[in-house]
């Protein structure tokens, strides 16, 4: 049976009805909802990263969901509804899009992105007085996306390292700073220089053309990969608490696991 974006409006409208809705629901806001948000955008992006299109398929719906949501609390507060979300999303890419919507002809890519910046740039200096460069950078963004896209606004103005070398020395630095900071135990400062010292990672990693973000979600997948492996490998020599043993032996049986691993590879 196929369904209509009309009836998941509908459906939207009956959970939230005052007297026949979902208690839960209906005691929902943006505020509440906004953490659901982003954790269904999360599991699009997982799905995709495990190629699996009927999980992908779920996951778009359910964040879509997501979006009927939020404008059916915006329709009941008589700011806005589901219609004027498309619409202002239509219109935005009509208007970003001038060279496919419009007469328009870009002498090639870097022209094209160039105006798409312009035109962003311009939305938000029509929206606020005291316009920045990083105005419109998320600030629910995970904190490694969102470094990089600070990095990549204040490189527009030109604050940048010319190369990646640049920003492997400040990574040096900052790693100094770290130390410093373990050297007279004061947390605070510990904090804010792993964070400069991580922010400073980010750099390097986009200079190089690595999405930050994705590198640690391979990374992390890696280890968890690994991790798994080196449990199955002792669990076989007989060591079922791990926690009986020291780092030492525990060391080597990572060793042995990427051992493993490479051997899968070749």
């Amino acid at each position: 049976m196929a369904h209509k974006i009309q009836e998941l409006l509908q459906i939207m409208a009956r959970l939230r009805d005052p007297d026949k809705g979902c208690p839960w629901d209906l005691k929902q806001d943006w505020a509440s909802i906004a953490p659901y948000t982003i954790e269904e955008a999360y599991e699009v992006a997982d799905a995709i990263e495990q190629g699996d299109c009927d999980e992908l398929k779920a996951e778009l719906g359910d964040l879509l969901f997501q979006v009927v949501f939020h404008a059916r609390i915006g329709e009941e507060q008589g700011r806005f509804d589901f219609d004027d979300v498309v619409d202002a999303i239509c219109e935005k890419m009509i208007r970003r899009h001038p060279h496919v919507f419009a007469d328009v002809r870009y002498a090639d890519e870097t022209a094209l992105k160039a105006a798409w910046e312009a035109e962003k740039a311009l939305e938000r200096e029509q929206k606020k007085q005291d316009a920045s460069v990083l105005d419109g950078v998320a600030s629910a963004l995970p904190a490694l996306a969102r470094a990089d896209k600070l990095q990549k606004r204040a490189a527009r103005v030109g604050f940048d390292w010319p190369d990646a070398s640049g920003a492997m020395d400040k990574l040096l630095e900052e790693l100094r700073e770290v130390q410093a900071a373990v050297d007279a135990a004061d947390p605070e400062a510990l904090r804010d220089e792993l964070g400069d010292l991580l922010f400073a990672a980010v750099n390097i990693a986009r200079l190089l053309g690595v999405d930050a973000e994705q590198a640690l979600r391979r990374g992390n997948s890696n280890f968890e990969t690994r991790f798994r492996l080196m449990e199955k490998l002792l669990h076989a020599q007989g060591h079922e608490d791990l926690k009986q043993l020291d780092l030492v032996a525990l060391e080597q049986a990572w060793e042995q696991a990427k051992n493993v691993e490479k051997e899968k590879d070749e």
